[in-house]
């Protein structure tokens, strides 16, 4: 019987990587294909000869420098800054009971609910009437915090044994080094997978920065990507999927270094 069961685990497993990976797998061969060969029917999954020169297309096909460089700053920006809000308020949310911390955090968690395409129109306005669109602060400042991130982080922060922070205010700590020193270094694998959610979120999205840019000033890869099929005139599907490849690169190798601390934050310290 457990062998039975040991069989079914691994063939329910073996199909969840098939769903996952064979539209990566595609797109990897598409974007090695002739454009005649992307239209053949039945479709045939290795190229006959591999097309190397549709990545520099792809590339060559709009300032796509200028657009990593805008998805490098404005993801990193909404980074750094979600984590100096983050910390502190996911500290004072584990550790500290205060009149009203029920309810604020409980605001904190209804905003999870609320989708973003909900409120962009007064988020909209109001960075107009700040004079941000078309700017890359305009791009990061509404993400300048995250409910999910204040959550798992409050939950990794709950697991330090509060005899550990005791002592450090028994040896005159500050609260401010206690969680720098102390509360950040075992919350690391949170951390970390929170910074990677947090960048591919951004990395890859594409309705905002389509809602607060109308030239190529702070434009990201996304929306060069989506702009190559104007370029060309025709659905060139293998320039597509190579250009989608070079936005899909970098959050493989962030996520490759990130992984074991994704298993870490989730097994040790648990969303409860």
């Amino acid at each position: 019987m457990n062998g039975i069961l040991k069989a079914l685990n691994m063939i329910g497993m073996l199909g969840l990587v098939l769903i996952f990976a064979l539209p990566f797998a595609w797109m990897i061969s598409t974007s090695l294909k002739t454009l005649p060969e992307t239209m053949i029917f039945p479709p045939e999954w290795i190229p006959n000869d591999p097309q190397w020169q549709n990545f520099i297309q792809a590339w060559n096909s709009g300032p796509f420098l200028h657009y990593f460089f805008n998805s490098v700053l404005i993801a990193g920006g909404i980074l750094i800054l979600q984590m100096l809000t983050m910390i502190p308020a996911a500290y004072a949310f584990a550790r500290f009971q205060f009149p009203g911390s029920g309810i604020l955090f409980g605001f904190v968690m209804v905003t999870l609910m609320i989708p973003s395409q909900l409120i962009f129109l007064p988020v909209y306005l109001q960075l107009s009437s700040w004079h941000l669109l078309n700017t890359h602060m305009g791009l990061i400042l509404p993400f300048a915090s995250s409910a999910f991130g204040i959550f798992l982080l409050r939950q990794s922060f709950k697991q330090v044994p509060e005899e550990l922070i005791e002592a450090a205010r028994l040896d005159k700590a500050k609260e401010w080094k206690i969680m720098w020193k102390l509360m950040i270094p075992m919350a690391r694998p949170a951390l970390i997978t929170i910074a990677l959610f947090s960048f591919i979120s951004h990395w890859n999205d594409y309705f905002w920065p389509l809602v607060m840019t109308t030239n190529e000033t702070a434009r990201t890869l996304p929306l060069g990507i989506a702009k190559i099929r104007e370029t060309e005139g025709v659905a060139t599907w293998n320039i597509l999927m190579a250009a989608n490849l070079i936005l899909v690169v970098p959050i493989l190798i962030v996520f490759f270094f990130a992984q074991r601390s994704i298993i870490k934050a989730f097994v040790y310290n648990g969303v409860k």
